[in-house]
């Protein structure tokens, strides 16, 4: 693949990469250097060794300031399925990843592109290079970005954290009182969106919107979190 078809990628990432070829061997499947007879560290591998380890440092780093009182085995459990493969799979897919990876012939026959665990092993790749090419605030920047819309939406809902458990246990150490309160809904009766406000002593530390009250509660909770310092 030449490096023109992959400037939209850059695009996608708002990253320009100075060396082109770390960007092209992150994008290189192993079965593309077996048939072309290439050496064997010329394909993703080794890209994919590295970008898992800033990846983890990276997503522990977001765990370990958005919750300052959980204990080592509930951040590991929140990172672990955060970089999962189904998770991996599911941030390539924004990035159309697939389409960009160089393959053999025969594994591109076989659906290579659509296979996630290739696609996951991809964007690890992917990172480790823009580390290389860069450095570890830069690839922060990038990582964070692209799991924004998971970490901070769909978090909760794929490993079940209770944001308001979370809450109440803290409000409880500390003797305040917490409040939440349905402020409007908006929509028709089979399509409503509801807004919560969560309050603490009377101030104001979380908003939520969701397709339930329930959720909409989570969110303002989870707000919360964010927010930080506020229980």
């Amino acid at each position: 693949m030449t490096f023109s078809n992959l400037e939209n990628l850059e695009k996608k990432l708002n990253y320009n990469f100075k060396n082109k070829d770390l960007l092209e061997k992150a994008l290189t499947h192993s079965s593309y250097v077996n048939e072309n007879k290439m050496k064997q560290y010329e394909c993703n591998e080794r890209l994919e060794f590295l970008g898992d380890a800033v990846l983890g440092l990276v997503i522990g780093e977001y765990f370990y300031k958005s919750f300052p009182k959980d204990n080592e085995g509930s951040l590991s459990k929140m990172r672990a399925e955060s970089v999962n493969e189904k998770v991996l799979f599911f941030i390539s897919k924004t990035l159309g990843l697939g389409d960009y990876i160089s393959f053999g012939k025969g594994e591109k026959k076989n659906g290579g592109s659509k296979r996630e665990s290739t696609s996951a092993d991809a964007l690890e790749a992917l990172i480790g290079s823009i580390y290389l090419d860069s450095d570890f605030d830069t690839a922060k920047r990038i990582v964070l970005n692209l799991f924004d819309d998971f970490l901070k939406e769909d978090a909760y809902k794929l490993f079940n954290i209770d944001f308001k458990t979370k809450f109440q246990e803290e409000v409880q150490k500390s003797g305040k009182k917490s409040e939440y309160i349905l402020v409007r809904e908006e929509g028709p009766d089979n399509d409503k969106t509801f807004f919560t406000e969560l309050y603490l002593d009377d101030i104001l530390v979380g908003k939520g919107k969701g397709r339930t009250k329930k959720e909409s509660q989570q969110e303002a909770a989870r707000d919360a979190f964010e927010r930080r310092g506020n229980v």
